[in-house]
């Protein structure tokens, strides 16, 4: 089951999403859904992030090199 929901957005918003749903053959929906998807999955990243940080500097990682050092 789908739900609607409605979405205010700025003028030259809509127009560069028709702009982009016209180049990608993708409907306006599906643009915004996948938009939707990727922003909400990188806000749940950002907040796993800040809670695992504490964890990970008390171990050394400090940085992305210290993580890709460690699992290359």
């Amino acid at each position: 089951m789908k739900n609607t929901i409605t979405v205010r957005i700025e003028p030259h918003l809509e127009k560069l999403l028709e702009r982009v749903s016209r180049q990608t053959g993708r409907t306006r929906s599906d643009l915004v859904r996948d938009a939707l998807r990727r922003q909400l999955a990188l806000l749940r990243f950002d907040s796993l992030r800040r809670k695992v940080l504490p964890f990970a500097e008390a171990r050394g990682y400090l940085t992305d090199e210290d993580v890709a050092r460690d699992i290359s």
